[in-house]
């Protein structure tokens, strides 16, 4: 299982590397042609807002962001020897939280009293 634990996260973690590089060039894109577009976007009937775009491909990297963050602090529990351990309690997480959920680091009681 331990081998498939780190696999699991190492996998999840490229995944989001790759993503977040994606993300990073859309925003850039998307930045770089309201840059050359000199319209009034915010009423083009036609679609979706230059801005709108922007703040939604933001939120999404940022998302990311977080997921990776999630993810190698996971990593680093788990080469610590405590990837499995409640951080709140200390207790065990559900093998069935885990597997859903591979870089959480609290158990569901603990979450829920969040």
């Amino acid at each position: 299982m331990d081998d498939d634990v780190l696999r699991a996260l190492t996998e999840e973690r490229a995944d989001t590397v790759a993503q977040i590089s994606a993300l990073t060039r859309d925003l850039d894109g998307i930045i770089e042609a309201a840059a050359m577009v000199a319209t009034d976007d915010e009423h083009d009937p036609e679609g979706t807002t230059i801005a709108y775009e922007r703040a939604h491909t933001a939120s999404l990297l940022s998302a990311a962001a977080g997921r990776l963050d999630d993810l190698d602090r996971a990593l680093a529990r788990h080469a610590a020897g405590d990837y499995g351990r409640c951080e709140s309690c200390g207790g065990p997480i559900a093998p069935e939280r885990l597997a859903a959920r591979p870089s959480t680091s609290t158990c569901i009681a603990c979450a829920a009293a969040r």
